[in-house]
């Protein structure tokens, strides 16, 4: 594909933070595009790139990258959940909009650009289906704009009498403070989970990075505890950006599984979030092999499944 590049001018600095959220909140951006995302990602050493993609003059995308680099001649660029459309472009705009990304990537030695795009399986996307290296991650969406009585109607009948069951139990749900101290236990017992499960995921420093990007500090972050008792049995985590939010990790005892605490917890956040403007909850990964259970549970809330196109490799 012949590309005009003097069409399609690439700027990797220079970014205003109010431009790049407002494209970020009007798109309903993923986390990983957020600014406070790569900003997180900074303070804890790994390098990011952000680019704005002009047109004419006028700019129709943005992306952020995270840079992995190995030893000193050869790096791998991965826009995850992105690049943002700020302009609709055809299939061939965008094909021609990754050239000049992968052309302009100012990185040295061997250059790999990795593009993750937020774009369901099998739309049009102007990525070449011969570069697809993995296949796209599945989760759901929760729309929060409609009432909490349409919200509650949307619910699988068993989530939701074991939501109701949990509401008439002797469980209290509080929100945790968004200091380190405060959530530190939550992290410890991710870590845990992770090692049982053989699993991975962001560093647990990156949650505190996060919170310390914006201000104040509980415009970034809901955590929420349920406790029986003087016994916490339960807890969520959400990041919020822009006026969407994503789960990010949760906890419950043998207690809590038992009293559905995790349906209790998740139907307050989503009244919480809700009063805070946020539109649209991002309930995270959907493994029906590995997690069936984790999957049943964010199916059942009434959110939209969406499996994405897949990674590419330019």
């Amino acid at each position: 594909m012949k590309v005009d590049f003097n069409r399609w001018q690439v700027h990797w600095g220079g970014h205003q933070l109010a431009e790049w959220d407002a494209a970020h909140t009007a798109a309903l951006g993923a986390l990983q595009q957020d600014w406070s995302y790569g900003s997180a990602m900074l303070s804890l050493g790994v390098p990011v790139l952000r680019a704005r993609i002009n047109q004419d003059g006028e700019t129709v995308a943005q992306a952020q990258f995270i840079v992995r680099r190995f030893g000193r001649f050869a790096s791998v660029a991965l826009c995850s959940r992105g690049p943002i459309w700020r302009k609709s472009l055809s299939s061939i705009e965008q094909a021609q909009v990754y050239q000049a990304l992968k052309r302009t990537l100012p990185l040295s030695g061997l250059r790999v650009m990795l593009v993750t795009p937020e774009q369901p399986v099998g739309e049009p996307n102007g990525l070449p289906a011969i570069r697809r290296v993995v296949s796209g991650m599945s989760t759901v969406l929760l729309d929060l704009s409609p009432s909490m009585e349409q919200l509650r109607a949307n619910l699988e009948h068993r989530w939701r009498h074991q939501l109701a069951s949990s509401e008439s139990s002797a469980l209290r749900v509080e929100r945790v403070g968004t200091q380190l101290n405060q959530f530190q236990w939550l992290l410890e017992a991710e870590i845990a989970q992770r090692q049982d499960r053989g699993l991975d995921g962001l560093p647990p420093a990156f949650v505190q990075r996060y919170t310390l990007t914006r201000t104040p500090t509980a415009s970034t972050i809901l955590t929420l505890r349920a406790d029986a008792g003087r016994e916490r049995v339960a807890a969520m985590m959400f990041l919020i950006h822009g006026t969407s939010a994503t789960y990010h990790i949760g906890w419950t005892s043998e207690a809590g599984r038992d009293a559905y605490a995790h349906n209790l917890i998740l139907w307050k956040a989503i009244e919480e979030l809700k009063a805070r403007g946020i539109q649209q909850l991002d309930l995270g990964g959907v493994n029906t092999i590995r997690s069936a259970g984790v999957a049943r549970f964010k199916l059942r809330t009434g959110g939209k499944l969406v499996t994405l196109a897949g990674s590419y490799l330019l």
